[in-house]
Parts: structure tokens; C-alpha cells; sequence
């Protein structure tokens, strides 16, 4: 394993912890332990391959956080809130939370949300137009070449949505992870490696559940630093290898709605299920990511770039 991929390596399991402690001290000391790296170097390390200050990754992936649960319904408090992400005050959240979003928690609930999202969708629309790629390539994961027919174009579909409410065990995966601006070819890509992966080791003898696993919206995450992670189902004897990590998907309620169709049919798929079934149903999303599950039998048309899967969102009864 080359120096790079050892501390990409590490650097992803430092943002797993954050994520998963957010109320907990997260001081440099912590989290270069959780790296197995001296902090005198690991600061520097962990900024120059982010592009972000070790403080300043924990403080917008609190804000960031709190920016999603305040949205909930039904409405949590913002005192709460700021408790359980890790500030030590309602004084001191409103001022961290209004230098990031521009808004004060209150205005953010009240719709000044909407300046913020707009904001990054443009950013977004203009990373599509420079390289004239829809902003979703979820679906081309084994064959790049699908962004290049004709039929992968986004398509108007009216039908009524078909929704199950499952429960879903929580299941061990091996994850390779994307960084970057879902507008580019980096995730499809990123699965194309991990697809090399996988078969070298033999894990597709026999075939096995593959999941998509969104760990950012990019509605409030800047897209240089959302993150997208191509995953396999694994047992309990497998270990981490490379850039390889391991992570357990959580268990749960999930409303799951199936897919059917090329890579730029995905944005608009996940927009119905969120936009127009999520608000007529009788669940609200729970805050933790959505998920897309391939299954082990699944491989891309190859003449037409189509696949099969499930969109799922945790749910939780409204």
C-alpha cells in the first residue's frame, strides 16, 4: 500500500468518527489517535488533502447536521439541537451557524434555507455545463460508455411512484470512497476501481448485494466535500485493505422504491421520491443517508446502459 493511499485511508476513518461523535470532544489529540498519526503532522497532513482545517471539517459537519434536523418535522429545538451536535450553548450555535449559512437557525427554518440550496444548485449547474455531464452518474458503474448513447438522457416519467415500507438488517460492507462534485464522472469512476476490486478478490464468487451510499446532500455540502461511497456486503472476517474501509449500513425503516433506468434518470427519480411521495405519505426522512441497493444479480444492460435498483430513504412514521 502506497504513503497516499495509507493516509486516505486514515483520513476516512477520521470523518466516519466525526460523524458518529458529534457531540463528543473532537480535538486534535482525539482525532489523530483515531488515525494512528502523531498530531504534531497530522494537521497538516489532513489539510493539505482536504483542503479544510481539521476544526473547521468538525464544525461544518456539525452545522451541517444541525442544518438538516432543523428542517424536520416535527420541529425539534434548536437548544437541542446544538447540545447533541456538540455546542456548548444556544448563544454559541446561533453565531457559528449564522457566520456558515449567512441565517440564524430561526431564519433558516423559515426559509432561508432556500438561498443557501439555490446557491449550491448553481454551483453545481455550472460544474454539469463545464463538463457537459448530467449531475448524477450513480447508475454507469460498470460501463463509463453509457453517458454516450442516445437514450441516456433524462426522461419525463409521470407514472405514480411504488413505495415499500421495509425493515432492513444493518449489514457489513467494504467501501471505497468518492470525494468531489457528484456533477462529474468521479463516482462512476470510483466505481469502476472498486468493481476491479472486488472481482480480483474473488468477492462476486458468489454474487453479492452492492450499495450506493450518499453520505452528504449536496443541497447543503459544498461539493468539493460531499462524499459518496461505493460499497460491498462483506462477513465478519474481512478487514479493511488500502483505501478499503469497512462500515456497517444501519438497520432499520427504509421506504424503498424501485429503479429502472440509465444514469440520468437517477436525478429526477430521487427528486419524486423525496419532492412528491415522501410529503404526501405519512413518514418523514430520519437523518441519516439514503441508500441505492444493487442487487447481486445486477449488471447494466450493455447495449442500453439501463439497470436495476432500490432507492431507499430511512423513514420514520411522521
Amino acid at each position: 500500500m502506497s504513503g497516499r493511499h495509507l493516509w486516505v485511508a486514515r483520513i476516512h476513518r477520521v470523518h466516519d468518527h466525526i460523524d458518529a461523535h458529534l457531540a463528543e470532544p473532537l480535538d486534535l489529540a482525539t482525532l489523530a489517535a483515531v488515525a494512528h498519526a502523531s498530531p504534531w503532522h497530522f494537521h497538516r497532513v489532513f489539510q493539505g488533502m482536504t483542503g479544510e482545517t481539521l476544526a473547521g471539517c468538525v464544525r461544518r459537519r456539525r452545522l451541517e447536521t444541525a442544518a438538516r434536523r432543523l428542517l424536520a418535522t416535527p420541529p425539534e429545538a434548536a437548544l437541542r439541537i446544538a447540545i447533541e451536535i456538540g455546542f456548548g450553548s444556544a448563544e454559541a450555535f446561533t453565531r457559528a451557524f449564522r457566520t456558515h449559512f449567512g441565517v440564524t437557525p430561526t431564519a433558516w427554518r423559515r426559509g432561508g434555507w432556500r438561498v443557501w440550496c439555490d446557491a449550491n444548485r448553481a454551483q453545481l449547474r455550472k460544474l454539469d455545463q463545464a463538463l457537459r455531464k448530467t449531475d448524477q452518474v450513480v447508475a454507469a458503474l460498470f460501463d463509463e460508455d453509457a453517458w454516450t448513447r442516445p437514450d441516456a438522457a433524462a426522461s419525463e416519467d409521470l407514472r405514480p411512484m411504488h413505495v415499500d415500507i421495509r425493515t432492513l438488517a444493518p449489514q457489513r460492507v467494504a467501501y471505497l470512497r468518492y470525494t468531489g462534485p457528484f456533477a462529474n464522472d468521479g463516482v462512476a469512476r470510483t466505481w469502476q476501481r472498486f468493481v476491479a476490486w472486488f472481482v480480483s478478490r474473488g468477492l462476486m464468487q458468489p454474487p453479492r448485494t452492492r450499495y450506493g451510499v450518499s453520505q452528504d446532500n449536496p443541497q447543503i455540502t459544498p461539493p468539493e466535500h460531499c462524499r459518496y461511497d461505493c460499497c460491498i456486503a462483506v462477513d465478519e472476517d474481512f478487514r479493511p485493505e488500502g483505501e478499503i474501509g469497512v462500515q456497517t449500513i444501519a438497520g432499520g425503516t427504509y421506504a424503498c422504491a424501485p429503479f429502472d433506468g440509465v444514469a440520468a434518470d437517477f436525478s429526477g427519480a430521487w427528486m419524486r421520491l423525496y419532492g412528491q411521495w415522501l410529503p404526501a405519505s405519512d413518514w418523514q426522512a430520519e437523518d441519516r443517508p439514503p441508500l441505492e441497493i444493487y442487487p447481486a444479480d445486477q449488471i447494466p444492460d450493455p447495449q442500453t446502459g439501463r439497470i436495476r435498483c432500490l432507492l431507499c430513504i430511512p423513514v420514520r412514521p411522521a
